[in-house]
């Protein structure tokens, strides 16, 4: 496992195209958008903090400048924003903390601190509290995030309030049936996953919440949770929204972090109902790691469902589901080695390719389930 985080390591460091092409884009990273990308998501500003998480921790060094890279993508982002093109985005696109400004800002400013860019990442906050994505990846839920790391690590009144400002306007957006809508591409619906939905949600809220308000929440969500879920032989599975059928529009039945019962385990383990927990967590272990079109990634391939593993295994504290998680971890490092062989380069994004593979891993290492950004 430490090869295969080191392996990721440096073909990251060797894949780098300079300070102005940074890494190139897998077609489906890039679809529709301007090269190089850059957000959190799917460009640069991921790379470059997993770069940084793998160095911090010991497990894989670098040369690369990583602050200065930072703030170069920044730079790179306001001048050509990586938006894809002919989707209805949201409003303001730019304050997504996945797909727009500030998660780059927030990686920026974790590795060179400075003022303008607290400044900047407080603006992009307070504007984005009213944002109609109601969502992690764009909405006010992921500002949150932003903003409880901000306050967590300055202590500074002015995110406190902040918190204080983003999580009562979210809870007062909740519906009579304790979920929220997003409206997204032109779409509405209620989802119950992580990306874009209710476990999502609560995950941002629950830290920036008083004791009691934060119960309360839990108790809704553990209960909409159990309402929603598909259980069949022990096993345990939840649709992208409450339907009657567990099957989408295409007729896929997902099991991934962005959508399923992976993602559901990691934002809800602490408080989803346990018999419900294992359910979900062994289904995962029985479908084993993804195919090839899905891949080994923490959005929807094998990485993001060993994160479930790994969450059951804090949860529990029973060793089986830490074996298990290193299994997928092995399992999708071996899968990440392969498809650069085949492919002859890696895949450089966060969510979508192997940097965050190598997060995974590095987290099994540690026995310890730290989701990127969401689980700091």
């Amino acid at each position: 496992m430490r090869a295969g985080i080191r392996a990721i390591a440096a073909d990251a460091e060797a894949s780098f195209r300079g300070p102005r092409l940074l890494w190139r884009a897998d077609p489906w990273d890039g679809w529709r958008a301007t090269s190089p990308m850059k957000n959190v998501y799917v460009g640069a500003a991921g790379v470059i903090l997993a770069l940084a998480e793998l160095r911090d921790r010991g497990l894989a060094e670098t040369r690369l400048d990583l602050p200065a890279l930072a703030l170069r993508t920044l730079e790179l982002f306001r001048a050509r924003p990586d938006f894809q093109r002919g989707l209805a985005l949201p409003d303001p696109p730019v304050a997504g903390l996945l797909t727009g400004e500030t998660g780059i800002l927030l990686v920026a400013w974790r590795l060179a601190p400075g003022p303008e860019l607290e400044d900047r990442i407080h603006e992009l906050v307070r504007a984005n509290v009213d944002n109609e994505a109601e969502d992690v990846m764009w909405g006010a839920p992921g500002t949150l995030v932003a903003a409880r790391e901000l306050l967590g690590r300055t202590g500074a009144p002015r995110w406190r309030d902040a918190c204080r400002e983003t999580a009562d306007a979210l809870l007062a957006r909740r519906g009579a049936d304790g979920l929220w809508v997003q409206r997204l591409y032109g779409d509405e619906f209620r989802g119950l996953g992580t990306a874009h939905g209710l476990v999502g949600n609560v995950q941002a809220l629950r830290p920036a919440l008083d004791d009691e308000r934060r119960r309360a929440l839990e108790r809704d969500a553990a209960a909409i949770l159990a309402r929603t879920a598909f259980v069949e032989a022990g096993l345990a599975n939840w649709p992208y929204f409450e339907r009657p059928d567990l099957a989408g529009a295409d007729g896929q039945i997902r099991l991934q972090w962005c959508c399923g019962a992976p993602g559901v385990v990691c934002a809800a383990a602490d408080y989803l109902d346990e018999e419900l927990l294992l359910a979900a967590a062994e289904l995962v272990w029985r479908a084993g790691p993804h195919g090839g079109e899905k891949g080994s990634s923490i959005c929807h391939g094998t990485a993001g469902n060993g994160y479930a593993l790994l969450e059951t295994f804090e949860r529990t504290q029973d060793g089986r589901w830490l074996d298990r998680a290193r299994r997928f971890a092995v399992h999708a490092l071996a899968r990440v080695e392969r498809a650069r062989t085949e492919r002859g380069r890696g895949r450089h994004s966060l969510w979508t390719g192997d940097p965050g593979v190598a997060l995974f891993a590095a987290d099994c290492l540690a026995a310890r389930a730290r989701y990127p950004l969401f689980d700091s």
